[in-house]
């Protein structure tokens, strides 16, 4: 998110109270994976699906993110970078298997995905709200800002998906939901990893 970046001395998530906010977010986001991909399959919604790898993400991410804490800025920007480049293969899965439905359109069952994508985005702003105090920061903790943002989108959009659907009767509105949410995915994986990248050229100037 524009101007989420902060440019004087940078958070770095040593913090009792981040570390709590993470767990109890990590809790969240790992029971919404299983419910919402679960809810995919039942419903044939490539969004949904898509989605619930949106909470895949974001738990790998904040496990990461609590497991280099305290650790160098070289260590916390290669943690950046692979979840950058996790981020990036999600984005790839989810534009393929997209592009494969295409090819194979079934119509989801809209109630489902509006029932579940309302549910996941209540989780989703609990979380926003839990970790806004510390949206700013050096790219790993940025990254755990930026899934959260993704999730937020992700769940209105499943939703506007699910009215397209109910609303046409076709598998249209999903697929285009789901290719949106791919190029998110993307756009956030190329953020992560140029700041990351930047992190690393700065600490290797102050090494010399």
């Amino acid at each position: 998110m524009a101007g989420c970046c902060g440019h004087n001395a940078q958070f770095d998530g040593v913090s009792a109270d981040y570390k709590r906010r993470l767990w109890l977010v990590i809790a969240i986001n790992a029971a919404m994976f299983g419910v919402e991909m679960s809810a995919g399959q039942m419903s044939g919604s490539q969004a949904l699906k898509a989605d619930a790898l949106d909470f895949l993400g974001d738990a790998l991410t904040y496990g990461i993110s609590l497991a280099v804490i305290g650790a160098t800025l070289r260590t916390r920007s290669l943690a950046a970078m692979g979840k950058g480049i996790s981020l990036l293969l999600m984005g790839l899965w989810v534009f393929g298997s997209t592009v494969y439905s295409v090819f194979y359109i079934g119509v989801p069952q809209a109630q489902i995905m509006g029932s579940i994508g309302f549910m996941a985005l209540t989780a989703n702003l609990a979380s926003v709200m839990i970790l806004a105090r510390y949206k700013d920061g050096d790219a790993n903790v940025r990254s755990v800002w930026l899934c959260s943002r993704n999730d937020a989108i992700g769940n209105v959009a499943v939703m506007i998906a699910a009215l397209g659907v109910w609303g046409t009767a076709s598998g249209w509105p999903d697929l285009i939901v789901a290719g949106i949410m791919a190029g998110l995915f993307l756009s956030s994986a190329f953020q992560i990893l140029l700041q990351a990248l930047r992190e690393q050229k700065t600490e290797a100037a102050h090494a010399h």
